[in-house]
């Protein structure tokens, strides 16, 4: 069967799919959801979890205006429908209006926070709607009288003559003081080098720290509003590589970097937000060829406990819906990290000796969130992106003499050493991969152009 076809609407994120409908004397067959020809034509990835059935004894039968707590994919089984949707929430569009008549050949999404109403127009009519959230008992959601003067929809049928339920008739009139707030965005672990890039890049999110969320709390977890949000971005790990090897440090780093991120996974799929988390180039063993680099493909090999527990993390969120994996490597933010070392070296005239064996690529936080907001911006595919900056790969040694450099010292003042030689006589060391370079050439493809790491260090040092 051929692809359904896809339309707008004046209410942002309603449209109208016109169905391949195959008639004869027998009857009809339609596919009335196929989720890979849905996405192909633009559908969000709403992951339906119920699917209700609404069978209409008679015409004039009239339902709504209700606005529930979920996304609906609506269609119909048999008969005919004048459907109407109000624009509910806040905004540039409350308000806002669409009808639309529909036979058997005609689905509509219905985007939360849209008020949902029809009726009916031939006996027998089965109206079929997914729903991507479980019916609940107790569950209230806002309504609107079907004969708001404001909204003033044109009843096929007058609502005198009409079939309403008694709860129907009495629904209130459209007020801006009771829109529906738009959902937010949760950004976890915001105190930290990343989490404080993402800010500038989504203000107005709520800010969460271990202090006022802590994921591996079950009951704060289950207290906690997840159906506001429709973006989560998890800023928050474990990164204490070396104390990760630890008794305590392992116990920390799994809850951490594996157990919240499946919580996190867990939650995405019951509430149906979007959820993006941060990886490490620590997932691989550092042995992939330099050029390319890791590929998102790539088999995971990590080698430390703290690699091993941002392995599962992936593992987890990948079991989310709407989901994207940022795996970066070498991140640099606004606090204690490996470039401000080097400068408070070079500032105090030490001369250091650095690694010159493990290559790879600075990421700074900045490119990092800007990253983000492009894949949710341009609508990418869900899924794993590399995100570094961009430039050749370098060793932390040549890393550390740019930055020498940079502060006005002499690159020479800045020595190299193996990694073998620096863990000499070194206990509790976790090992590092020696190639942390990233294949960037996936999230390329999406339109985004990394920036050069030697002109981002620059401004950074500036």
């Amino acid at each position: 069967m051929s692809l359904p076809s896809l339309e707008t609407t004046p209410i942002p994120g309603l449209v109208v799919v016109r169905l391949d409908l195959r008639e004869d004397a027998r009857g009809f067959f339609k596919e009335n959801w196929q989720r890979e020809k849905m996405l192909a034509i633009g559908l969000p990835d709403f992951g339906p979890v119920q699917n209700n059935v609404s069978f209409n004894s008679d015409r004039g039968v009239t339902r709504g205006i209700h606005t529930e707590p979920w996304d609906k994919f609506i269609s119909l089984a048999t008969g005919r429908i004048f459907g109407a949707w109000v624009d509910m929430r806040e905004g540039d569009s409350f308000g806002a209006t669409f009808t639309l008549e529909m036979d058997p050949s005609v689905a509509i999404f219905v985007p939360r926070g849209v008020g949902n109403s029809y009726q009916t127009l031939e006996d027998n009519t089965a109206y079929t709607y997914l729903v991507n959230q479980h019916w609940r008992p107790g569950i209230t959601y806002p309504a609107l009288s079907l004969a708001d003067e404001t909204v003033a929809i044109p009843w096929p049928i007058p609502l005198a003559e009409a079939i309403i339920s008694d709860k129907d008739q009495n629904n209130p009139g459209l007020d801006p003081s009771t829109a529906i707030p738009r959902p937010k965005t949760l950004i976890i672990g915001a105190k930290g080098q990343l989490g404080r890039a993402l800010q500038a890049d989504f203000p107005g999110a709520d800010l969460v720290d271990l202090d006022e969320l802590d994921m591996t709390d079950a009951a704060a977890v289950a207290e906690w509003p997840w159906v506001d949000y429709d973006l989560v971005l998890n800023a928050a790990a474990y990164t204490a590589v070396d104390q990760a090897e630890t008794p305590e440090g392992r116990v920390t780093a799994w809850a951490a970097n594996a157990s919240a991120p499946a919580t996190l996974a867990r939650l995405s799929r019951e509430h149906g937000f979007t959820l993006v988390h941060y990886s490490s180039e620590y997932v691989f063993d550092g042995t992939a060829p330099l050029d390319p680099g890791h590929r998102e493909d790539e088999p995971l090999s990590p080698l430390g406990v703290y690699a091993q527990t941002k392995a599962a993390g992936d593992i987890a969120v990948g079991q989310a819906t709407r989901h994207y994996i940022l795996r970066t490597s070498w991140v640099i933010g606004e606090g204690n990290n490996f470039v401000r070392t080097m400068k408070s070296l070079a500032d105090k005239g030490v001369s250091p000796s650095v690694v010159g064996d493990q290559v790879g690529r600075l990421t700074f936080t900045t490119e990092l969130s800007r990253a983000t907001k492009h894949l949710l911006e341009s609508g990418a595919g869900f899924g794993t992106y590399n995100v570094s900056n961009g430039g050749p790969a370098q060793s932390w040694c040549e890393v550390a003499k740019q930055v020498f450099e940079l502060a006005g010292r002499s690159a020479d003042d800045v020595s190299a050493t193996t990694t073998e030689e620096y863990y000499a006589g070194k206990e509790g060391l976790s090992p590092r991969p020696l190639n942390s370079a990233l294949d960037l050439t996936k999230i390329r493809a999406t339109g985004f152009e990394p920036e050069d790491a030697a002109d981002a260090l620059r401004r950074y040092l500036a």
